[in-house]
């Protein structure tokens, strides 16, 4: 029979396991969008383009 702390602490571990890997997949998602923007700003300025001048 599992014990309630036992249970407690497997739940413990769970939770926090699946909020590291949340908190890794953020910060993946955010390097990913900052990795574009600097790629796109690159792009338009080789191209001679204002990168301001293509937000409305």
């Amino acid at each position: 029979m599992v014990s309630a702390k036992q249970l407690a602490d497997f739940g413990y571990k769970t939770f926090s396991g699946s909020m590291m890997l949340l908190t890794l997949y953020g910060g993946f998602l955010l390097s990913v969008g900052v990795y574009q923007a600097f790629q796109r700003n690159k792009q338009l300025k080789a191209q001679g383009t204002n990168a301001d001048d293509t937000k409305h």
